[in-house]
């Protein structure tokens, strides 16, 4: 079974930074496209960062010019550096992976646990 395990959220003060990680584990092949979503409370889960296979990146606007994500393709892994951190980015944060491939079944996508980011004075 393929795992998504997300790490690096927790307290930070307005104008501060944090760093989320996710790595994929299990019997994987490949995976088109890895991206972090977010889901504040009373709010519906949007996208924040996506990043396919090839590089090519896309963000929210409300984080353009302070989220960078990356990605390791031999890893299985993304990355989510957050800078100039809002109140309005607290939410719990998930990683998803698209058309994940196996040597045990066709692609399919897989979501993480999800961590809590609170950005607070």
């Amino acid at each position: 079974q393929v795992q998504l395990v997300e790490s690096g959220g927790g307290l930070v003060q307005p104008g501060g930074s944090l760093r989320l990680s996710c790595a994929a584990s299990g019997s994987i092949l490949a995976i088109l496209a890895m991206g972090w979503y977010r889901q504040a409370p009373g709010k519906q889960r949007e996208l924040v960062a996506h990043i396919s296979s090839d590089g090519t990146t896309n963000y929210a606007d409300s984080v353009k010019g302070r989220f960078t994500i990356s990605r390791d393709n031999a890893k299985y892994t993304v990355l989510l550096q957050m800078n100039s951190l809002k109140p309005e980015d607290t939410a719990d944060y998930y990683c998803n992976a698209e058309r994940v491939f196996t040597d045990w079944g066709p692609p399919r996508d897989y979501w993480g646990q999800g961590t809590q980011v609170t950005v607070s004075s």
